[in-house]
């Protein structure tokens, strides 16, 4: 039925009715047919963009607006509060008085159980914040687990639903990474669960399980609870796990009214406990199955290159938008040049008009964002992490610095004690171990980069130094509303959008991630590049590159295998945005700010009087940083990377301020190496016979 009979038939003989016709303005025709289906139990298959949350709240709108239901009596779950907070605001801005109730199923269990406490009198149990310190008082932690990695095994059989005496035959077969010895993640589960009892305190967990129990133990509290809840609405359904799922299985009893939206291609939380064959449970077992395919985010290029990555039998989403610009794919020598590249594009669309908060970094870990931020902040980028605190701010990496900032440490000596500590893991395969032990491991290899930079550059280096340089490579990092290029990950990027979006490290490795060996564990990672891709509404950008650094390791690398099967289009699709090209642009800009005239080719001579040709020069200037990175012993392109002196050799600075600008240094780096390369490119000048100006 269109929206033309559906507003006839309503007609306009209350208030009511007319703003139940104007929830349907703007719908497309799969839309409408959600937001009026009948009661029951209706599946609502919603594709990346395609305006599942209009559909769901205005779903809620049309029932109460009806006299189908009683707001009080609404049930709206999601998974985070603010997604809820979201939900609320919509409803109100829709012109729903009443207020809906709209929280995730730990917030609603927990008010049932609050009531049920109060109703018996029974005081209630302390709610733990996490559950390391626990897991540690009872000896989680031994030479070969670390508490993270145990924690990630309790969580993720409680939410399975897998008991104590079931947990290695699960996690064998769901390809779980061993952490410990057998049978030892069943007893840590055993101890918790006794130690928690002794001191009487619950775990976000245990508040799932309690409700559940008590709606199983009495038959008349468990109807009451239904009386009160009884027309039901679940957002991002494919992130159900069966704790959840048994809990709304309780709640529902023998009532169809249940109204689930999700997206089979967006589910990304296996390795957390989610089941999204629950989903597909539920269209099995509905009334109705309806399909939003029309994407209203992403160009057509975007989505049949998203849609490729999850494998060739997969259908593109319909494109609302025209094509647009294919996306592209770019190599790099290595993850310095990576990141630059990265910093230049959005330099580059910034220049063009776009503003900061219109762009983001995507990457699949977050020790990758080290390298990142710093050369975003090389480049004068504002940005801001949308996903965790960085690498910089992992539990590991925060430990280690303040142990290096206690006075009197020999920070190349603990260097070293690091290094060796992470070539023995990697040599130990623990690189591609469990997830969370993997990250940790990049996290720490993040920050002996940084501090292998920081020896390069510091004559006199302390613990205390090395903090403060540590600072100065946030200096473009803003809070609050400032504007930003967010930097997220693949999963913390879920639910956000950008007109433009640039993946990095699309290689082996990342996409897929190391640890990924499992049928099941591939495809999730197929529908989490997915997730990536689709964030992006006008341009996206991929990015892999040929050499990594982890921690003193250089290893080489591949492009992800997936991205065979995408089409990228003609590279001259896109304009070339060389490093060397945006800095130019800088040089001139700061040099019509001094009233300076504009560097260029036919100019050069005028500005440093050297017939020395580029070519020339950069080889000149690379001999200096390779001598000097000898004697300090790190690689060259700690001291400076090559694309930098390529832009040096062509503009040819002749100012600490022009230098600045052309080479994008930090202040810290630049008073070191200034003198040195101003000499270097004078002296250049007095080979030849030129005179510098």
């Amino acid at each position: 039925m269109g929206h033309e009979q559906l507003a006839a038939d309503v007609g306009n003989a209350n208030p009511a009715d007319q703003r139940r016709t104007q929830l349907l303005d703007g719908l497309n025709e799969h839309q409408i047919e959600a937001v009026t289906a009948p009661a029951g139990r209706t599946v609502v298959l919603a594709g990346a963009g395609s305006g599942k949350t209009r559909v769901l709240t205005r779903r809620v709108a049309w029932r109460i607006l009806a006299d189908q239901t009683d707001p009080a009596r609404v049930l709206v779950l999601t998974f985070t509060r603010k997604a809820a907070n979201e939900l609320r605001q919509r409803q109100f801005r829709l012109g729903l008085r009443d207020a809906v109730p709209a929280g995730t199923f730990h917030s609603f269990a927990l008010t049932q159980l609050r009531e049920r406490w109060a109703e018996r009198r029974t005081v209630p149990p302390a709610i733990l914040d996490g559950k390391i310190r626990l897991l540690a008082q009872i000896g989680a932690r031994t030479a070969d687990t670390d508490l993270l990695d145990v924690a990630g095994e309790v969580e993720w059989a409680r939410a399975r639903l897998v008991e104590p005496d079931r947990y290695d035959e699960a996690a064998k077969a769901a390809g779980r990474a061993a952490v410990g010895e057998p049978g030892f993640i069943a007893d840590i589960m055993v101890r918790y669960q006794r130690e928690k009892r002794r001191k009487r305190v619950v775990d976000f967990d245990d508040l799932l399980y309690l409700a559940i129990r008590d709606l199983q133990a009495d038959p008349d509290y468990a109807e009451a609870v239904r009386w009160r809840h009884r027309h039901f609405y679940v957002d991002e359904f494919q992130d159900v796990n069966p704790l959840q799922h048994k809990l709304l299985d309780l709640w529902l009893g023998d009532r169809h009214d249940l109204f689930v939206v999700g997206d089979p291609r967006q589910a990304i939380y296996g390795w957390n406990g989610s089941d999204p064959a629950l989903l597909d449970r539920a269209a099995n077992s509905a009334d109705a199955v309806i399909n939003l395919d029309m994407n209203y985010r992403s160009t057509e290029g975007i989505l049949a290159a998203s849609a490729a990555a999850l494998g060739p039998d997969v259908a593109p989403l319909v494109a609302y938008r025209g094509h647009g610009q294919n996306p592209t794919v770019t190599a790099h020598p290595s993850d310095v040049d990576e990141a630059q590249a990265v910093a230049s594009a959005l330099v580059h669309d910034k220049g063009m008009g776009r503003s900061w908060p219109e762009m983001a970094v995507l990457v699949r870990t977050n020790a990758q964002l080290a390298v990142i931020e710093r050369e975003l902040s090389a480049a004068g980028v504002p940005s801001r992490l949308r996903s965790g605190p960085g690498p910089l701010g992992s539990p590991e990496t925060k430990a280690k610095l303040k142990e290096l900032s206690r006075p009197g440490i020999d920070l190349r000596s603990q260097l070293e004690q690091l290094d060796a500590y992470l070539d023995e893991q990697s040599e130990a395969g623990q690189d591609s171990a469990a997830s969370a032990n993997a990250e940790r491991l990049n996290n720490l290899g993040a920050l002996s980069r940084l501090i292998h930079d920081y020896l390069a550059v510091e004559l006199n280096p302390t613990g205390a130094g090395l903090a403060a340089w540590i600072q100065t490579l946030h200096a473009g990092d803003v809070d609050g509303d400032d504007p930003a290029v967010d930097l997220a990950t693949f999963h913390g990027s879920k639910g956000l959008e950008w007109p433009i979006v640039h993946l990095a490290g699309v290689e082996v490795g990342f996409v897929p991630i190391a640890y990924a060996r499992t049928e099941m564990q591939l495809r999730e990672e197929r529908r989490l590049l997915y997730v990536a891709m689709t964030r992006a509404a006008d341009e996206l950008h991929l990015h892999w590159s040929q050499t990594r650094t982890f921690g003193t390791k250089v290893v080489d690398r591949q492009p992800s295998p997936w991205l065979n099967a995408m089409d990228f289009g003609s590279a001259a699709e896109r304009p070339r945005r060389s490093r060397q090209a945006v800095w130019k642009r800088h040089v001139e800009q700061s040099r019509r700010h001094l009233g300076d005239p504009p560097i260029g080719r036919q100019s050069m001579s005028d500005v440093v009087g050297a017939p020395l040709s580029d070519d020339d020069l950069y080889r000149q200037l690379r001999s200096w940083r390779d001598t000097k990175a000898r004697a300090a012993g790190v690689p060259g392109r700690v001291i400076l990377d090559d694309a930098t002196l390529r832009a040096l050799a062509r503009v040819r600075p002749t100012s600490t301020a022009q230098l600045a600008v052309v080479a994008d240094l930090r202040p810290a780096k630049l008073s070191r190496l200034a003198p040195e390369l101003l000499e270097q490119l004078a002296t250049a000048g007095e080979a030849t016979g030129g005179s510098d100006r």
